[in-house]
């Protein structure tokens, strides 16, 4: 049942309706409540919530009686973009009327809606919204911006590459030659300078490398159980961080085996796992620290455009304090890191493995929970 079905358009009463009593009269309540859909229903005047349906409930984790001591602007932190909407149907310039909106929830992450907002001829004091989650969309966006990305990063790569590698290599002769010039007295007092120049383009030279080795090496393909992978993760993991780290596991022992390199999926997981354990230090000195490695298979999954029957979803949770704001949009970037002497190369790398096999990886994070999610196709 659509929301439209819903809208009267036969002139109704015209006393004001002030509760749940009033609008089941006006026949309205027993179709929302079966709708799918998000629906509240807003006193017109005050913008106050006089009904929520169960899917409501559920978005908004918030309980009806909750919700019907709220108006719309306690809901959401800038709920006034909505108010010149409802001032216009309240003027009954129009029946109904669309708009995708953002919406901001204190302490959670912002909820991106199409919203249906309609006036009820049948409730004159009353508006009616209808809201969609544009997950489809955001995910298609995302999931472009991830692979024009790569594609960026190839290139940044390739010209990293050309740019300094040549020059690299002549800086370090250089300084040998200059060494081997040098008197018994002079290389004595002088080589401490001639060697730093040895050893920095020795360290330039490996992190440039580190940046090409995923795109020289063609994977070796077999059948790969994932437990396997997230087992030998976790027990490297413990090694590193023995106290204070508990790392949950939460296995769907029915995924299949995928077809795929096990160790880069072993180094791309590992990646990830061990950013987190990093950003966790302080919870780990704590002695709370938590990541979560858990497995399920998705279906119908659209991956890069291309749908798959089954996918693997692979999430990597943890109760740190969060990706910094200002780098998220930008963390899979090479040398973009939010922690300090960190290289920037272990998600460029991790997401660079897991597009060779075909699939994605997203994240979400606010202080106290980021969320990595793998997906691998498991039709292919």
């Amino acid at each position: 049942m659509a929301l439209k079905n819903l809208i009267k358009t036969s002139k109704g009463q015209s006393e004001p309706l002030t509760d749940d009593a009033a609008l089941g009269a006006s026949g309205l309540l027993p179709g929302l409540e079966a709708l799918p859909t998000v629906v509240l229903v807003l006193e017109k005047r005050t913008l106050r919530v006089a009904f929520a349906n169960p899917s409501a409930e559920s978005l908004l984790d918030l309980s009806r009686r909750q919700l019907m001591q709220m108006s719309w602007p306690d809901i959401f932190a800038n709920g006034d973009v909505l108010v010149e909407t409802i001032a216009a149907i309240a003027e009954q310039r129009f029946h109904a009327t669309h708009l995708d909106a953002e919406f901001e929830r204190p302490g959670r992450e912002t909820l991106q809606v199409h919203m249906v907002v309609g006036f009820l001829e049948s409730a004159p004091e009353y508006v009616l919204l209808e809201l969609f989650e544009n997950e489809r969309h955001l995910r298609t966006d995302r999931e472009e911006r991830i692979h024009d990305l790569a594609t960026a990063n190839k290139q940044l790569i390739r010209n990293l590459a050309h740019e300094i590698k040549n020059p690299l290599g002549g800086i370090r002769g250089a300084a040998q030659l200059l060494e081997l010039e040098l008197d018994a007295r002079e290389r004595h007092e002088l080589r401490e300078y001639t060697q730093v120049i040895v050893k920095e383009s020795d360290r330039l030279q490996t992190l440039v490398d580190r940046l090409l080795e995923p795109h020289r090496h063609p994977h070796i393909v077999g059948d790969v159980n994932i437990h396997e992978v997230c087992e030998r993760v976790r027990a490297v993991i413990l090694a590193e961080f023995p106290r204070g780290l508990t790392i949950e596991r939460d296995y769907d022992v029915s995924v299949p085996e995928l077809r795929g390199d096990k160790e880069q999926l072993i180094q791309a997981l590992l990646n990830i796992v061990r950013n987190a354990a990093q950003a966790l230090r302080e919870r780990i000195s704590e002695g709370d620290a938590r990541i979560a490695l858990r497995t399920r298979v998705a279906r119908n999954v659209t991956i890069a455009k291309r749908l798959h029957k089954l996918a693997l979803d692979l999430r990597v949770i943890d109760n740190g304090p969060g990706i910094p704001h200002d780098i998220r949009e930008r963390i899979f970037y090479p040398l973009v890191s939010g922690r300090e002497g960190g290289s920037g190369l272990g998600l460029t790398l991790a997401q660079t493995f897991v597009q060779q096999h075909d699939g994605m990886i997203e994240v979400e994070s606010r202080p106290g929970h980021t969320e990595f999610q793998i997906l691998l196709p498991l039709d292919n």
